[in-house]
């Protein structure tokens, strides 16, 4: 790692598996942290398992812990958890996932790192957070979504629902969070000389999400509802129409502006452009002209127009998208133990405080570096 890179010299103890910790960690690790992966003899982490398999391990378990180290120690045995009792006194971050208690359980909780610790920063990731009725209730992202009211908003017609093609409780309401508040302790840490426990909720923090609906329904009262709306499928100006081609216009001209634009594109007759006039005819109409023609012929239609359409992309398409190919996203190159190489998982770190392309390419085998910790 580079003395550049702004989190050079922190060492995190990461406890996380699958997803949440895991990318905030890989995070961590890209801005020069090091990331130390306590895992299971034997098996390591839940993730390794998964597949695809791409050499010895899964290539999500590759794509999400690459440029971190790993220990593998049974954190039930008292014997073993004492060869990690240097490391808890001297790491600045933990981070773990566990449900509320667990860490306590063994041993390793807030306030007995504390003791030993007191500018520790503690970050816990959790479905519902540390307090509260459902602190012990089982979930998953699909739970989350559902308890925060976002999953109404986004699956569709409710008669035919569909799921999210993204774990927004997992990115946006645990790794994202999870980075920022780890960020700002470390921030803190440096006017207070003191550390601090995090509790991070999936659950809690999709709210930020919906500042529109929350704003319509605690105001009017009118709570929004899926396919209803304007950002959920309910309005001309924000909508994914079909093509002729069975292909998709991504449309979104929300501003008057805009609008006028795509109305001249698409040839809308005039009685139709005034939108609030009759929202459901306007709808319509703009779904038998754009189902009229195939993909590439709006393409060459939208091209060039300030009016906030574009075409649907598969994502290998949006991985060669001429944009994302100028800008470097997949530039570094991921490579596992038997010499095969992979584009590496783009992460949103800024370029200048990013580990150099030839540093922290690869996944650690399981207990890779026990000897170099725990002798």
């Amino acid at each position: 790692m580079s003395d550049k890179q702004p989190l050079s010299g922190i060492k995190v103890l990461d406890f996380s598996t699958l997803l949440p910790g895991p990318l905030a960690g890989l995070m961590l690790a890209e801005a020069g942290a090091e990331v130390l992966k306590i895992e299971r003899p034997g098996s390591g982490e839940d993730m390794r398992h998964y597949i695809p398999k791409w050499g010895r391990d899964a290539v999500g378990f590759h794509l999400l812990n690459r440029g971190k180290k790993s220990l593998a120690i049974n954190l039930k045995d008292r014997q073993q958890l004492t060869l990690l009792e240097p490391l808890l006194r001297e790491a600045d971050v933990i981070l773990e996932q566990f449900r509320p208690g667990v860490m306590d359980r063994l041993g390793l909780g807030y306030n007995a790192i504390k003791a030993i610790n007191p500018k520790i920063i503690y970050c816990s990731v959790t479905g519902y957070g540390q307090t509260g009725p459902k602190v012990d209730v089982a979930g998953h992202d699909l739970n989350y979504v559902g308890d925060a009211g976002l999953l109404a908003l986004s699956m569709g017609d409710p008669a035919n629902p569909s799921l999210p093609p993204v774990l927004a409780a997992d990115l946006a309401g645990g790794t994202y969070p999870a980075v920022v508040n780890i960020l700002m302790a470390l921030l803190a840490r440096e006017k207070t000389g003191e550390g601090t426990h995090l509790d991070i909720s999936m659950t809690d923090n999709l709210f930020m999400l919906m500042a529109w609906a929350l704003g319509q329904g605690m105001l009017v009262g009118d709570w929004p509802k899926s396919s209803g709306e304007r950002l959920t499928g309910g309005s001309a100006r924000y909508h994914i129409y079909p093509t002729s081609d069975g292909r998709h216009v991504a449309a979104a001209p929300l501003e008057d502006r805009f609008w006028a634009v795509f109305c001249d594109l698409i040839a809308l007759p005039e009685g139709l452009r005034n939108d609030e006039a009759n929202p459901e005819a306007t709808l319509e109409a703009c779904k038998t002209i754009i189902a009229s023609k195939p993909a590439e012929a709006w393409r060459r239609i939208f091209f060039g127009q300030d009016c906030c359409c574009s075409i649907v992309q598969s994502l290998e398409e949006a991985m060669a998208d001429p944009n994302i190919q100028a800008r470097g996203l997949f530039q570094y190159i991921l490579n596992n133990e038997e010499g095969e190489e992979l584009p590496a998982l783009p992460v949103a770190v800024s370029p200048q405080f990013r580990a150099p392309q030839e540093e922290a390419q690869h996944a650690p085998a399981l207990g890779a570096n026990n000897d170099e910790y725990l002798s």
